[in-house]
């Protein structure tokens, strides 16, 4: 959807129309089931939090200023949501057990890039090993390059400066090859 859509609709729900919500949530619940999930590592997390995150932008919507975009309005609410409920699970993220991506959707993303044939043994490898990044350059990453975001959006989401954003970028993708090799 686009922002003047998003913007008609929460007009509506705050009107009254509360049905309407249910089109944001269709529109958005995949990107942000996958947005919990590739943070998390976990398909259980992931659906808790994509109902939380929901519910949490719901019971805000009166907040949302209709002049910005809604899509990174709930980003912003899911980033926050994620990264308490990973504080409160695990005190050392690094030690989270993960649960890899489904070889469906790393083959869909690998078949979607032309000349990117990464095996599923590397795609395995490197869903661990972006579980092993700090959580704040995980979610930088993810946000640029799963979610295929601006640094200015990523900045507008996670509430850094784009500067920040583009050296949380750099230093994980340094963590991650070095993890790799």
């Amino acid at each position: 959807m686009d922002q003047k859509t998003d913007a008609e609709i929460v007009a509506r729900v705050l009107e009254g129309d509360v049905q309407a919500y249910a089109q944001l949530v269709d529109a958005y619940k995949s990107p942000i089931y996958n947005l919990a999930f590739r943070i998390t590592g976990s398909l259980s997390d992931a659906e808790d939090l994509t109902q939380e995150i929901f519910i949490r932008a719901y019971q805000k919507l009166y907040q949302f200023d209709r002049g910005k975009k809604y899509f990174t309005w709930l980003y912003t609410i899911g980033i926050n949501l994620i990264r308490n409920h990973l504080k409160k699970k695990s005190k050392d993220v690094l030690n989270h057990t993960v649960a890899p991506f489904s070889t469906e959707s790393q083959r869909t993303e690998k078949e979607s890039r032309e000349g990117d044939f990464l095996s599923e043994d590397s795609m395995k490898r490197l869903d661990e090993n972006m579980q092993k990044l700090p959580v704040d350059l995980r979610e930088a990453i993810i946000l640029k390059f799963l979610h295929d975001m601006t640094f200015e959006e990523v900045a507008a989401i996670t509430g850094n400066s784009v500067s920040a954003v583009k050296m949380r970028v750099y230093r994980g993708l340094e963590k991650l090859k070095a993890l790799m090799d």
